[in-house]
């Protein structure tokens, strides 16, 4: 591990500040970016510790939406008695990831910046990895690529985004709220996690310098029929191979309005809208949620060995609209 600076700032503004700075990077759970750094993969000159700045926070607005800081812990977030009520996919999404020990230190903001899953990106022993170290190429392409991606590719990155928290947020219209030396913005989670394009070592569109400050949430409308469904190798303490949000608004047996993300088939959280377009304005029965399934899928371009999760994202697209439509 390369030697480093620490620093804690005392406020947000003070964090902003010690950000500007190149080659540096936050610390607040440590899940990731400390196992990274055991292995070379990131090698920051400076931490900046924000792990006593006010974002602890789960606040709900008059009108229903709510505020999630940044630093609230990922086992906070999943008990808490207002997200299990209102956003139940959230918290399934939350307790199916990790293992309880690492939900108890994890972070939203955290989670919002896991680094990908790939086997090449982690290991240094690999030289061709274009998120690690740009132009080098991409093993996976040629290599084991069973947990690889089968939407959203390109010649230079097919990994996976990792986040079980995250596909629930995209289901669930999330925001992101960031503070840099510029004054705070908002990005919609749609559009804060990138596609590999030519730039695979940027995952995000957060600018040099900002700091993730909370996620907001719009009023539940989803809350009676959602369920978030995950799909791997072993019960506890794995990746998704595929798992999937489902959030349903359904007016006797009439789906009104849906939102379908997946993980772990895209380097992002994958929006199945044709899937959500295959559902809504018709009865949520077996017909509808096959056609679901199979819109789901439109598109994929699996790799040598995954492309078993084309098949599986469909059949986990129909299971979870039946158990959030209430027929398992």
């Amino acid at each position: 591990m390369r030697a480093f600076d620490y620093v804690q700032p005392a406020t947000v503004d003070a964090a902003v500040k010690a950000l500007a700075d190149r080659d540096t990077r936050c610390l607040a759970g440590g899940t990731n970016l400390l196992d990274l750094m055991k292995g070379n993969v990131e090698q920051p000159a400076r931490l900046v510790d924000i792990t006593h700045l006010p974002l602890k926070d789960v606040e709900t607005s008059p009108d229903g939406r709510m505020r999630i800081g940044a630093l609230v812990r990922n086992s906070d977030l999943a008990n808490d008695a207002t997200v299990r009520e209102r956003y139940p996919l959230l918290s399934q999404a939350l307790v199916s990831g990790a293992s309880p020990q690492l939900r108890n230190m994890a972070t939203v903001g955290g989670n919002l910046l896991q680094r990908t899953r790939c086997h090449y990106f982690t290991d240094v022993g690999f030289a061709a990895c274009n998120k690690r170290k740009p132009g080098s190429g991409c093993a996976a392409r040629e290599g084991s690529n069973r947990i690889h991606a089968i939407f959203g590719t390109s010649e230079q990155c097919i990994a996976t985004h990792p986040s079980d928290m995250c596909v629930a947020l995209a289901a669930l219209d999330a925001e992101i709220e960031v503070r840099g030396s510029a004054g705070t913005r908002r990005i919609s989670i749609s559009a804060f996690h990138r596609l590999p394009g030519t730039t695979p070592e940027r995952d995000t569109e957060l600018r040099h310098g900002e700091l993730i400050t909370a996620v907001l949430l719009p009023p539940s409308r989803f809350a009676a029929h959602s369920h978030y469904l995950k799909v791997r190798d072993r019960a506890s303490y794995e990746f998704a191979l595929v798992s999937v949000a489902m959030a349903l608004d359904v007016d006797g047996n009439r789906v009104r309005d849906a939102r379908i993300a997946l993980g772990g088939v895209a380097p992002r959280p994958w929006r199945a809208r044709a899937a959500e377009h295959a559902l809504i304005g018709r009865p949520l029965d077996a017909a509808a949620m096959a056609a679901a399934g199979r819109a789901a899928v439109e598109g994929a371009q699996p790799y040598r060995d995954n492309a078993f999760k084309v098949e599986l994202a469909q059949r986990a697209v129909v299971r979870a609209a039946t158990i959030a439509g209430g027929l398992a």
